[in-house]
């Protein structure tokens, strides 16, 4: 790891970094219907959000299976969905087959007109104090509102900031017209954030358990073994794949949780984690940190937890807690 993104790093948990997610999937979805389309197709409560509201949600098959986590922005005649880079046009492709005649629901993918940073680290409320934002300072997970950001080279407007860094860590996400792309990045460089490479932030997505698709989020887990709970709605009514989520839920089915695993080498994702002489689960991925190796991996939830030592290839290590995920049943 360069030193560049291990400073990178001690920023983002310490003071303030700035990331560039803009290869990240925006897509619009407009129409008087759009709530209740979104409701019914992804795990989370859309029909009780007002504009400025947002929420995770993760969509999935009709067998619960994962296909990616994104995070919705109720605005008054929309809602934006920044979805992973590699799931925006599946997910285009996707929606759209379930908008019926009658629906009044349209797609559009914005992503090459906008743009999408993230603020990570505790002295993001600092900068966004100095944007005149600061009543976004302890609202709930993303809340948003529309500012305008002055610098050198003119005035963004339009920018919308989000409450949440996209991580665990405490931040915010601003998502504006690509045309104020040099004005906002400046702009937030000037008032002290650090820049952070992509190779940075995939550091702390893996230490944090963020997952993603083709690695965390596949056809062989559901929302609940990942331990997004967060994301889920018990309350509310009919959706894809909910009948399999609701029963993992009621008779405590969950078998297999996700994890972080510390490790003293580098080996390949897809290995099998082996506790003893048993495979106990697989890793899904790895990065270098600061202090050694992490990563991430499945685990049958009866062959233990956190302390659970492990081998993974030729690597020995210890599973740990990662803080974006959960691991408990919600309180009935």
């Amino acid at each position: 790891m360069n030193t560049q993104d291990i400073i990178a790093i001690k920023a983002a948990n310490e003071s303030v970094v700035i990331c560039d997610r803009t290869h990240w999937g925006r897509i619009k979805i407009s129409g008087d219907d759009r709530l209740r389309f979104l409701h019914n197709q992804s795990t989370n409560d859309f029909q009780s959000l007002k504009p400025g509201q947002g929420c995770d949600t993760v969509f999935v098959t009709s067998t619960a299976r994962t296909i990616d986590l994104a995070t919705a922005y109720v605005r008054d005649d929309a809602v934006i969905l920044v979805v992973s880079p590699n799931r925006r046009e599946y997910l285009m492709q996707w929606l759209d087959k379930y908008i019926f005649f009658a629906d009044k629901v349209e797609l559009a993918d914005i992503t090459k007109y906008t743009c999408t940073f993230s603020l990570i680290g505790p002295k993001s409320h600092e900068i966004i104090e100095k944007l005149t934002a600061g009543e976004l300072i302890a609202q709930p997970q993303n809340s948003h509102k529309v500012y305008s950001i002055s610098g050198e080279k003119g005035v963004a407007e339009g920018v919308r900031i989000a409450v949440g860094s996209g991580l665990a860590s405490p931040g915010y996400t601003l998502i504006f017209p690509v045309t104020d792309r040099e004005i906002v990045w400046n702009k937030l460089l000037e008032m002290g954030a650090l820049e952070m490479t992509q190779t940075a932030w995939e550091s702390l997505r893996v230490t944090q358990g963020r997952p993603i698709p083709e690695q965390e989020l596949t056809d062989d887990y559901n929302p609940l073994e990942v331990g997004l709970w967060q994301t889920v709605s018990f309350n509310k009514g009919c959706y894809i794949g909910q009948e399999t989520i609701a029963r993992l839920n009621t008779y405590k089915g969950v078998k297999t949780y996700l994890w972080g695993i510390k490790l003293n080498s580098l080996v390949e994702p897809g290995n099998m984690i082996n506790s003893g002489e048993e495979k106990v689960g697989v890793l899904t991925s790895i990065t270098e940190t600061p202090d050694g190796y992490f990563g991430l991996g499945y685990i049958r939830s009866k062959a233990g937890g956190a302390g659970l030592k492990v081998t993974v290839g030729d690597s020995e290590g210890e599973v740990v807690e990662i803080p974006f995920v959960s691991h408990d049943y919600p309180e009935l």
